[in-house]
């Protein structure tokens, strides 16, 4: 069974789920925007039965606390120092790595800090090229450039509930497969007083991570860990190119493409769980019998 507990880093209460036995290979889940721990609702219990299983929500998301801006820098930097202290007050000492959308940046970071706690890579449309970024990225690009009131403003429509349901609807080919708890709950958590100017200092600081896309391509080259791209193919933000560049520095990097769009689990959760289950199950027994 699924459990639902909280963990205080440095004043900030973070809400995680987890599941599995406490003394099997763990697997940290790291969900992306405007999202939480509840897009893995689904992909837990399916590997809970083999592996311990822990899905936190970042601060700011979720049911975690999202401290006031004064307070509380939303950087993707600071996001990054909660969560490595947060594995670390949970005991998670090494972790297959699920990354997925703003996951993807926050996770990568843990693993160029501490490579050897990384025992497996799993990018869910979780980006590290540039190739990956597709036109939709324009409008965040120019904010970058010119951080203006203007250029942030115009970002505002990003926020709205309609812009949440595009993301989990667009691509997808039965859109009666996508729960409308998702969405709706993603457009609660983001309509709170005071996250909107959360989530634009976040997409501000999104530049940072596309500037460290070189250093993060370079842990993968330099450790080569054992990596799985599972990608909706039809995502409006992240290319398919972005997967497929995996293989340019890990070459034995997997890559499965499923009719679907950013939010692949919504539609793809059985067959994306058996493509890691069975990832999982090959690479930690070789990592197992090479220690």
């Amino acid at each position: 069974m699924t459990t639902y507990k909280y963990q205080t880093i440095d004043g900030v209460r973070v809400f995680y789920r987890e599941a599995g036995p406490v003394d099997a290979p763990a697997v940290l889940l790291l969900h992306g925007f405007p999202t939480s721990s509840h897009m893995f609702r689904e992909l837990i219990p399916q590997l809970a039965d083999r592996y311990r299983v822990v899905a936190p929500d970042l601060p700011g998301f979720g049911f975690s606390d999202a401290p006031e801006r004064s307070s509380f820098a939303y950087t993707f930097d600071n996001l990054a120092r909660v969560i490595e202290r947060f594995t670390e007050m949970v005991g998670l000492e090494r972790y297959a790595l699920y990354i997925f959308d703003y996951g993807a940046p926050v996770g990568l970071r843990l693993a160029v800090a501490h490579p050897e706690r990384v025992t497996a890579l799993i990018s869910q449309n979780g980006n590290t090229y540039a190739e990956g970024l597709s036109d939709g990225w324009n409008p965040t690009q120019r904010y970058w450039q010119d951080p203006s009131e203007a250029n942030r403003s115009a970002l505002r429509d990003f926020l709205k509930p309609e812009t949440t349901k595009f993301q989990y609807t667009h691509g997808v080919v039965d859109e009666t497969l996508v729960a409308p708890e998702s969405y709706t709950l993603d457009s609660a958590l983001l309509a709170r007083p005071g996250n909107d100017e959360i989530q634009l200092d976040l997409i501000l600081d999104y530049k940072s991570n596309v500037a460290l896309y070189p250093r993060f391509q370079e842990y993968l080259r330099t450790h080569r860990p054992p990596t799985l791209a599972v990608w909706g193919k039809n995502d409006p933000f992240f290319l398919p190119p972005g997967a497929e560049a995996f293989k340019r520095d890990v070459p034995d990097a997997e890559v499965h493409f499923f009719e679907t769009g950013h939010f692949a689990l919504e539609t793809h959760s059985r067959e994306i769980s058996e493509r890691i289950g069975s990832f999982l199950a090959r690479v930690l027994t070789t990592l197992s019998v090479s220690r």
